[in-house]
C-alpha cells in the first residue's frame, strides 16, 4: 500500500532522483574530445597521420584541426556541415597534401555538427560516450591522446597504402628509365661523345 501511495502521490508518477545537469564546461570538454575521436576515426586522416604525410608533427596537426573546429563553433554558432567540410578538405590538402576524393568528409562533418547539437545544445553526454566507445574499439586508450597508434582497421589501411605506394614506386621507377633511354638516343645524333660510340658500332 505504501508503494501504491507513492506512485499516485499528487496524481503523478514519482520523480526519480534528479541527475546532475552537466556544467557548460563539462559539455564543451566532451564535445572537444568527440571532435578528436571523430577525426581519428576518419580513415583518410588516420592514414595520413600514421604515415606522417604531414611531416613529423602530423599528429599535432590532427589535434590542432580538432581544436580549430571546436573554436569555429564558438566563434560562429551557425557553423554548418558545409563549413566543416570545407575546413576538412582544406586542411587535408594544405597540411597533409591529400586530396580527398571519396567524399568521406561529408559523413565526418555531419557527425561533428550532430555532436555539437546533441552534446552542447541538448546536454546529451551519451552521444560523446558512444563516439568514444567507437574510438576505443578501434584501438584508442581513453581520453589521453596517443599519437601514431592507429587501430586495427587503420593498420590494414596503412598496409594497403604501403602496398599501393610500392606499386606506384615501381611504376614511377620505370618512367625515369624511359627518359634516360631517350636522353641517350638524342646525343648519338649530336656531334659529341655519343657520336663516336655510334661510329664504332658501325665499324
Amino acid at each position: 500500500m505504501a508503494s501504491a501511495t507513492i506512485l499516485t502521490l499528487n496524481g503523478s508518477q514519482p520523480s526519480h532522483p534528479d541527475t546532475p545537469t552537466p556544467s557548460k564546461e563539462t559539455l564543451q570538454t566532451a564535445f572537444d574530445h568527440t571532435v578528436f575521436y571523430l577525426l581519428s576515426l576518419w580513415p583518410a586522416l588516420s592514414v595520413a597521420v600514421s604515415n606522417n604525410w604531414g611531416g613529423p608533427d602530423s599528429a599535432d596537426k590532427r589535434d590542432w584541426l580538432a581544436g580549430t573546429i571546436s573554436t569555429l563553433f564558438d566563434e560562429r554558432p551557425d557553423t554548418d556541415v558545409f563549413d566543416i567540410e570545407d575546413v576538412l578538405l582544406q586542411v587535408m590538402a594544405d597540411e597533409f597534401d591529400v586530396e580527398v576524393q571519396d567524399e568521406s568528409e561529408v559523413k565526418v562533418a555531419e557527425e561533428i555538427v550532430a555532436a555539437r547539437r546533441g552534446i552542447v545544445g541538448e546536454g546529451r553526454l551519451g552521444f560523446a560516450e558512444e563516439v568514444k566507445g567507437r574510438w576505443e574499439r578501434r584501438g584508442g586508450k581513453g581520453a589521453g591522446i596517443v599519437a601514431g597508434r592507429p587501430g586495427e582497421g587503420d593498420e590494414v589501411a596503412e598496409e594497403e597504402s604501403e602496398d599501393e605506394d610500392e606499386d606506384e614506386d615501381t611504376e614511377m621507377g620505370e618512367a625515369p628509365r624511359l627518359v634516360e633511354r631517350k636522353e641517350k638516343e638524342e646525343p648519338e645524333v649530336d656531334e659529341e661523345g655519343f657520336t663516336m660510340v655510334k661510329k664504332k658500332g658501325k665499324r
